[in-house]
């Protein structure tokens, strides 16, 4: 939980601490906190006010206006965080975080929320869209219920949204892809349900890290959504999605470093411009229903460290370039019908490779498992990634 500027709970803040750093000038705050070295990049800093910041003014009225709504709309607290929330005084609330304002460094303002695994029942009320100058909101392993309060479009200076492990349901709350400054958007472990947006991936958002998996997402693949995407993390386990691994995922090469897509129901080849993704560290297909061969251009990928293509119908060989990579730690290939996996591949730390049909190998496919795949009509792959002839 990141700390109030005068609270006396301590925990994991410094990592919110040193990014509201970055996000918002840095100037004084209502109780002084060590603040970073400055990057040799950064513009000077304007010079810090020659007076304590006042702790009453407008902003932080209307945060006051804010979080008493809020509090009126909590049902249950269990570990009593907003007990203290009484007063004019928003910043000794517990789980408040105020700074000077980054438009007007003579102005105290509430950039920062945090209530991490409060257990916290109720709702978002609509009031919260008072809360313009809000730059983290972390809100995971509680039980709100209800939706994002569309108020929230409000919050231009939005940098991280985690909302994860929640009861929050409905649509995805469009707002979010019109929000210019947010970073990371962490939905996971939700109900929301319907279309992820194409802007989720591009567009007006401009995305580094985004965990929609574990809700009742529809995603459709194709080369004007998925690849469009700025993040370097993209997480969408156990969603449903439509289409087929696009040979444009290569476009993602500058930025992407870790795709989880497990258990997704995808129906596809992976295309050998998957290759081309030489920073991503963490691909994890499996569960799915990709067909084909393992591309031996993920050999190319020098920044692997973790491969799961587990639980698939992939054929062929392992190719020894994967095996090969300077960094892999993990291969997980169980569950497929491969027919051989070089001698280099025992040197991976972690390997799985069992129920397959590689000759001789422990932990096998039976002898019928593999002759009935090899009786399937062969599998073909189409240039959008897209499988030509499924198997039966």
């Amino acid at each position: 939980m990141a700390p109030s500027t005068t609270s006396k709970k301590g925990g994991a803040g410094l990592r919110h601490l040193l990014l509201l750093c970055l996000i918002l000038l840095p100037s004084r705050l209502s109780q002084p906190l060590p603040a970073p070295s400055p990057s040799p990049a950064a513009s000077p800093s304007p010079a810090p006010p020659t007076s304590p910041l006042s702790p009453f003014n407008d902003r932080l009225e209307a945060a006051y206006i804010a979080l008493q709504a809020w509090k009126h709309a909590i049902i249950e607290d269990p570990k009593n965080l907003t007990e203290n929330w009484c007063g004019p005084f928003v910043c000794n609330y517990t789980g408040i975080f105020c700074t000077a304002a980054r438009d007007d460094p003579h102005i105290l303002t509430v950039a920062g929320i945090d209530l991490n695994h409060g257990r916290i029942a109720g709702y978002l009320p609509d009031h919260l869209g008072l809360l313009a100058d809000l730059a983290l909101l972390h809100l995971n392993s509680n039980r709100f219920h209800g939706t994002l309060p569309g108020s929230m479009s409000h919050m231009h200076l939005l940098f991280e949204l985690d909302v994860s492990n929640n009861l929050l349901s409905g649509a995805f709350p469009s707002f979010l892809t019109s929000l210019p400054s947010l970073k990371y958007l962490d939905l996971r472990f939700n109900r929301f349900d319907g279309e992820l947006p194409d802007g989720v991936f591009g567009g007006k958002l401009s995305l580094d890290a985004l965990f929609a998996n574990d809700n009742k997402f529809n995603v459709t693949l194709s080369s004007g959504t998925l690849a469009n995407s700025t993040a370097s993390v993209i997480v969408l386990a156990n969603t449903e999605l439509t289409g087929c691994l696009p040979p444009t995922i290569a476009d993602m090469a500058d930025t992407l470093v870790e795709l989880v897509l497990l258990n997704t129901s995808i129906s596809s080849c992976i295309p050998p411009e998957i290759g081309k993704l030489r920073k991503l560290k963490v691909l994890d297909l499996s569960r799915n229903a990709l067909a084909g061969e393992l591309p031996e251009s993920i050999g190319d990928m020098e920044s692997l460290e973790v491969l799961n293509v587990a639980h698939n119908q992939l054929s062929g060989v392992v190719p020894t370039s994967i095996c090969m990579l300077p960094k892999l730690r993990n291969l997980t290939v169980a569950g497929n019908y491969f027919c051989g996996e070089p001698v280099s591949c025992l040197h991976v730390p972690l390997r799985d490779d069992r129920m397959n049909c590689i000759p001789e190998w422990p932990h096998q496919r039976t002898h019928e498992e593999c002759i009935a795949f090899e009786h399937r009509p062969p599998v073909h792959c189409g240039a959008n990634g897209c499988i030509l002839h499924h198997p039966l």
